[in-house]
């Protein structure tokens, strides 16, 4: 019997991935075995083959390593950011291809990558780096406005705040720190210049150093804070064809200076008087459940795309397919108990809804940005133009009801 190609993925059991990777495993014939951040305790009750403590990446390795000298891979990946130097050293110890685990810090750390950016001579924002312990009012007197108050490591744009003002800026500060404080983050607080204009998201595949663009999203709804919640995503991009070439110049800069060579790349940028300033760059793919609204080829998924790359299948081009398509993120309407939603129905019937997929249920406490990471779900939409994918999104989304309780008092809502 011939063994079947093996690929390791890693995830939090949070993780929205997981089925979507089963799918394409099974439709590739290849064995997907899940790395989840789980307590060994848990993990036979989760059906866990493989728990790891994303907290512990030196014992996490080790379990790697031993896991695939019994049972060979042909790839480790992580599919979040919180696994990506987890995998990174594991393949490099059994010699899988990868990026080094210098890249992967660069591109997991947002300290560490400003700092390789900036020394490639890259488009960045102006930055420094403070600590928890520092004192925000003296901060505050020194550093430009308007600015961005970020942690080094959180994603979903959690924790990240703008501020106009000193005052402001001590605010933003103090509730960066407590943030840091209840997840047991890093006691690390990166300040950036505020960079204006239209943002955008590149998903790319890189092999042996080269970029293959696998599509270009628009953001129409501005992101210019205090926070910034994402909610729009519509692809093919409606921006000038030199806007794209720009991006699309100034993501292979990024991707060299960070030292990132192979597998899935998740890019951010804002364009900024005719230039492409990366906002971030990640090693991995496109989060949530935004991956369903592209597809390849003849209907491959990007999961499909990402583990036939992974195990040296043929992709043949696997250009995306011509129609428009988007993916809204539902945003949090505010802090409370989640009482109910309705209109779901109402919802998918508009012309272009794919799907509507609600991923909380009544009875869950709703935490917005900064303090939370979450959406309360996804609208998919297809249609002929950017333009109609963009609309069908915003109807859906006017026609659901979410009924929260009073706002309770959550960290830092006061």
């Amino acid at each position: 019997m011939v063994e079947k190609d093996r690929v390791i993925l890693l995830l939090t059991a949070a993780s929205y991935r997981g089925k979507a990777f089963a799918a394409a495993a099974e439709k590739l014939g290849i064995e997907v075995v899940y790395g989840v951040d789980i307590a060994d305790e848990l993990a036979e009750a989760w059906g866990v083959r493989l728990p790891l403590r994303f907290t512990d990446p030196d014992e996490s390795v080790e379990r790697l390593v031993e896991f695939c000298q019994e049972r060979p891979a042909e790839a480790i990946l992580s599919v979040d950011d919180s696994g990506s130097l987890i995998a990174a050293r594991a393949s490099a110890r059994l010699g899988l291809a990868h990026n080094s685990p210098d890249s992967a810090r660069a591109a997991r750390d947002k300290h560490v990558m400003r700092q390789a950016l900036r020394d490639a001579g890259a488009p960045t924002p102006a930055f420094q780096l403070f600590s928890t312990a520092d004192d925000p009012q003296a901060i505050a007197e020194s550093v430009p406005y308007p600015c961005v108050v970020k942690p080094v490591l959180l994603s979903g744009s959690r924790g990240v705040i703008r501020a106009d003002d000193p005052q402001q800026f001590v605010a933003a500060f103090d509730r960066l720190k407590r943030i840091l404080q209840e997840v047991d983050g890093s006691d690390d607080v990166l300040v950036e210049s505020f960079i204006p204009g239209v943002e955008v998201a590149l998903e790319g595949l890189l092999t042996d150093g080269e970029l293959q663009v696998l599509a270009l999203f628009d953001k129409p709804d501005p992101l210019d804070g205090p926070f910034f919640e994402e909610t729009i995503y519509v692809t093919p991009s409606r921006l000038p064809e030199t806007d794209q070439a720009e991006i699309r110049a100034r993501t292979v800069e990024a991707a060299r200076a960070l030292g990132l060579r192979h597998g899935p790349l998740h890019a951010e940028l804002r364009l900024h008087e005719g230039r492409a300033v990366v906002v971030e760059v990640a090693g991995r793919s496109i989060g949530g459940l935004c991956s369903s609204v592209l597809s390849f080829g003849a209907g491959m998924s990007l999961e499909e795309l990402i583990l036939r790359h992974a195990t040296g299948m043929e992709l043949s081009g696997a250009p995306r397919e011509e129609a428009a398509a988007g993916v809204m993120m539902i945003p949090l309407p505010g802090a409370g108990l989640l009482r109910s939603c309705s209109g779901v129905d109402q919802a998918k019937a508009v012309p272009g809804i794919a799907d509507v997929q609600i991923t909380v249920r009544p009875g869950q406490i709703l935490v917005p940005l900064p303090e939370g990471a979450s959406y309360l779900g996804f609208i998919f939409a297809r249609a002929e133009t950017p333009a109609q994918v963009e609309a069908s999104l915003r109807e859906a989304h006017g026609r659901l009801e979410f009924v929260l309780t009073p706002e309770l008092p959550i960290l830092g809502t006061n």
